[in-house]
């Protein structure tokens, strides 16, 4: 584990504290700390362990490194010392996103993306304070796994009017003028200003390029006020009669709202549509009224959120449960790339094989155990199995599959990767019961 230099982490509990403390107070001299050696190493050490590919220079960590990282640094910090840095432009690369669409990626230089970590690094501090209970995305301490089990918890407390809400381009609408804006409200260091501007249009006029360190701070900052504005209803819903009556869950662009479904209550899942709209508008991004939709889990329709699909039913003692399955597309992608490794390391021994295939389906696996996956693990854990033993008789030139020859726990005594072990997430709060 990658331990922040004590110096950098005492200044962000500092800022923190100080953000938490005074809502109103823009801070100023932070461009300062932004400069520091100590600053660009943790956001160096930040940017080598999440890889990612070269940016437009076709620079990588090796030949940096090979250069000397030192030598990197200084050169960073000598141009943001005397006003001169420049990012450069972005190179755009395409992934597929489902269902034939494609999304772009906006990936920055690595000299660029040290510097974009180093800005979160200052920065997070004084927006976390400011960030709202129901967002989750892209934020310290918080996980994928804490947000799902909170909209399952919602769902079996009662809250059954579910509020899909899908919105139109979201990183392609971003209108720079208002992010900038957004940011000023908390910031008053004109060169981290100035910095930041420079970042931000060096993605494209109209849009933050996903890909980089900074966007995902920046994309919490601009739906900051559309929370605060679902916290306050969660909060009006709550001093009705005492209960919460109201959850939601905003994962980056992705929203789900979940509303008492008692009738008394529609009242509240109108006004939360009417209000959405409206702090939408204000902020220029369009909700994509197609792909909205109102779900109600009592008539036995579900929904999906975050690579699960969610659908009601009925526990063992007869209550009202939430079953959590990966979707379909989910596990055919991950079957998709393991078969793309089988074919490409065709002729290739068998360990050479499990080496790349264990960190693909260890990755997969630790994201959905949290979910009913009983059925789906046995599906993919014989699938593999199988390929394997195919892998097996294919380099020996023999036909069939193996079965007899290479048992189960053969194949595992290779390597191969076997914890398919369901582990059911507890969130660390107790939710609100009625």
């Amino acid at each position: 584990m990658i331990k922040r230099p004590t110096q950098l982490q005492d200044l962000r509990r500092k800022i923190y504290i100080k953000a938490k403390a005074e809502k109103e107070w823009r801070f100023w001299g932070l461009y300062v700390h932004i400069c520091k050696m100590e600053t660009h190493r943790e956001a160096y050490k930040r940017a080598r362990k999440n890889k990612g590919a070269a940016g437009i220079d076709s620079q990588t960590f090796e030949e940096i490194e090979a250069a000397g990282v030192e030598a990197f640094h200084e050169d960073i910090q000598k141009e943001l010392e005397n006003k001169t840095y420049y990012p450069s432009r972005r190179r755009q690369s395409t992934i597929p996103k489902g269902k034939g669409k494609t999304r772009v990626l906006s990936i920055p230089t690595i000299r660029d993306r040290v510097l974009e970590g180093a800005i979160k690094l200052i920065l997070e501090p004084v927006y976390e304070a400011d960030f709202q209970p129901g967002s989750y995305g892209y934020r310290p301490k918080r996980s994928a796994a804490e947000a799902i089990e909170r909209v399952a918890v919602a769902a079996i407390s009662g809250k059954t009017k579910v509020l899909d809400i899908d919105l139109r381009s979201y990183f392609d609408t971003i209108s720079h003028a208002e992010l900038f804006k957004k940011i000023a409200t908390r910031v008053n260091d004109k060169d981290i200003l100035h910095l930041i501007k420079l970042i931000v249009k060096a993605g494209g006029r109209k849009w933050i390029g996903q890909g980089s360190p900074l966007t995902p701070l920046l994309s919490n900052i601009y739906l900051n006020e559309v929370d605060k504005m679902l916290g306050k209803a969660k909060e009006v819903s709550r001093q009705a009669d005492g209960y919460e009556h109201k959850e939601y869950v905003r994962w980056a662009d992705d929203l789900e709202i979940l509303v008492e479904g008692q009738k008394k209550w529609s009242w509240l899942e109108q006004a939360i549509h009417k209000r959405l709209r409206e702090e939408h508008k204000k902020i220029k991004v369009e909700i994509n009224e197609e792909k909205t939709r109102t779900v109600d889990l009592h008539r036995g329709e579900g929904f999906s959120y975050l690579g699960f699909d969610f659908r009601p039913g009925k526990t063992r003692k007869g209550k009202m449960g939430i079953y959590k399955i990966p979707m379909i597309r989910a596990r055919a992608k991950l079957l998709m790339s393991l078969k793309e490794i089988f074919s490409r390391y065709l002729s290739q021994a068998v360990s050479r094989v499990i080496y790349q295939i264990n960190p693909v389906l260890q990755g997969w696996v630790n994201y959905f155990r949290i979910g009913n996956l009983g059925s789906c693990f046995r599906y993919i854990r014989s699938w593999v199995e199988k390929r394997i033993r195919r892998h097996l008789t294919r380099m020996r030139k023999k036909q069939g599959y193996g079965w007899e020859r290479w048992i189960s726990s053969k194949v595992y005594e290779m390597g191969l990767y076997n914890d398919y072990q369901i582990r059911y997430y507890q969130l660390s709060k107790a939710a609100p019961s009625r």
